[in-house]
């Protein structure tokens, strides 16, 4: 089939195994590019944990720079703003463009006006998770600045959300503060999810002194401030966006096939279903004969279907099917130390559920922290 370039743009979780795999492609006299932000990908289930002091950051990230580099893959940095499929190009935000033979979209999902914020007007948007990095020095900057009593507003009653404002609590009452901390939820917290779940993150919050307010949407956004649609305005040092995610503007903007959400379609390939040479994963993908829902477990079970397609259509072979596989479960870290699961309608909580996350999400992060992260300070 000869020499192909193959273009990974991003390296989140589901690109991950092709870049721990980047010699086969070398040793098949292909080129493989990374394109991606910066040197570190961060493993989002570990997130929160890193926002309450549970994880330092050596423990969730991925070198990926050094990953793809020592393995012979080459490395771009810049982000990517267009998809010119036709021409099989990526533009990126500097006006670089990319050809490509084969490309791979593990772009992520964006929270709807975080473009309009920055880190430095004390505004945090939950993506990127690095985001979360920040967030806990201005915290901790804002803890002394409030003699351990900075007012902190959660926006978004969701899964991220609850986790976020739980270890928020955490590393307040870890440092010995008073939390002023409120949850805006936006409707109902945990909307659609068990009862018996709402009741169990309903307590953990508020037995640590949070304030959770369920009814009213957001109405507006500032510096130091939350407008609530039904007048109120919360006062606030630090204001964290979690009110829900969507696909990349970019993949709809570039004429791609995309569903109604803006997620790129793919097949079962994880391959576009208008660009054979093009696929995807994770947040920025959906299935066109299935819906999931936006779990980061979906993109850990499509990582080795894509590394292989990826190698498979670079070489002319069959390429294989991404089955979804069964029911996931969700365990919760809301930094109390306790976790709380939940699996379809089955709701549990218990010391020993955390203690089980934190099992899974080592051996996830070990299988890919490759290049040294784990001494890396």
């Amino acid at each position: 089939m000869g020499s192909k370039h193959i273009v990974l743009a991003g390296g989140g979780h589901v690109h991950l195994g092709a870049l721990v795999h980047a010699d086969q492609f070398v040793r098949q006299g292909h080129r493989l590019t990374l394109v991606t932000p910066g040197p570190f990908h961060y493993y989002s289930g570990m997130g929160p944990g890193m926002l309450g002091g549970t994880y330092e950051p050596r423990d969730l990230w991925f070198n990926v720079e050094k990953t793809a580099k020592d393995r012979g893959a080459e490395v771009v940095f810049g982000r990517v703003t267009a998809v010119e499929a036709q021409n099989r190009s990526l533009v990126l935000a500097s006006g670089q463009r990319l050809e490509y033979d084969i490309a791979s979209l593990n772009l992520g999902s964006e929270i709807p006006g975080s473009e309009k914020f920055s880190p430095d007007s004390g505004i945090f948007p939950v993506k990127p998770i690095d985001n979360l990095l920040a967030a806990r020095h201005a915290l901790d900057r804002a803890l002394k600045l409030k003699s351990g009593s900075p007012r902190v507003v959660v926006v978004g009653g969701g899964p991220a959300g609850a986790e976020l404002c739980g270890n928020i609590l955490k590393r307040i009452l870890d440092q010995g503060g008073k939390p002023q901390v409120i949850l805006a939820a936006g409707g109902q917290l945990l909307q659609g999810y068990p009862d018996k779940a709402r009741r169990l993150v309903l307590k953990s919050l508020t037995s640590r002194g949070a304030e959770i307010i369920q009814g009213p949407l957001a109405r507006d956004i500032a510096p130091g401030r939350v407008g609530l649609e039904d007048g109120r305005s919360l006062e606030a040092d630090l204001i964290f966006l979690a009110w829900g995610t969507r696909a990349p503007r970019l993949l709809a903007e570039s004429g791609l096939p995309v569903s109604e959400d803006g997620s790129l379609l793919v097949n079962r390939h994880l391959q576009s279903v208008g660009h054979p040479e093009l696929f995807g994963g994770g947040d920025c993908v959906t299935l066109s004969d299935r819906r999931l829902d936006k779990v980061g477990v979906y993109a850990v079970r499509e990582n080795p279907v894509l590394w292989q397609n990826l190698l498979a259509k670079a070489e002319g072979r069959p390429l294989i099917s991404f089955d979804p596989g069964g029911a996931y479960l969700l365990i919760f870290n809301l930094g109390d130390g306790r976790g709380i699961l939940r699996r379809k309608d089955l709701v549990l909580s218990g010391r020993a559920l955390f203690r089980f996350k934190d099992w899974l999400d080592r051996r996830f992060v070990r299988r890919f922290q490759v290049s040294g992260e784990a001494v890396d300070s």
